[in-house]
């Protein structure tokens, strides 16, 4: 059995067995992280890190996606030059039945609360 060649664009994200708690939990503190996931849980679809308008420099940007991958909440995957970001929900919700699901329900709570949206 051969597997396939790693290319250098591939990244690195932990398998299903290997999500922790306390990772995603420290991920989906962040308002911004927390602001990402809200906005890729709302569309469903991979959306690229250029279509996130952050109120970050670039680098802060691409370190917040780098703990939402590295955590397991996100996978992340080049299409051409664009680096695509999908929700892992199946796996999150494998592994912590609604718990999602209910950080994304407090989350609009909270916004709409505060009225920041």
């Amino acid at each position: 059995m051969t597997t396939p060649a790693v290319s250098s664009r591939d990244l690195p994200h932990p398998a299903r067995a290997e999500i922790r708690l306390e990772s995603v939990l420290h991920a989906l503190s962040d308002p911004m992280r927390l602001r990402i996931v809200r906005e890729l849980a709302a569309v469903s679809d991979e959306l690229s890190c250029s279509h996130f308008d952050l109120p970050v420099t670039k680098s802060t940007s691409t370190h917040h996606f780098r703990v939402l991958r590295e955590s397991g909440v996100l996978r992340q995957n080049y299409q051409g030059t664009a680096k695509m970001n999908g929700l892992r929900r199946d796996d999150l919700d494998a592994l912590f039945p609604g718990l999602l699901d209910t950080l994304l329900d407090a989350a609009a709570r909270q916004a709409g609360r505060l009225g920041s949206g």
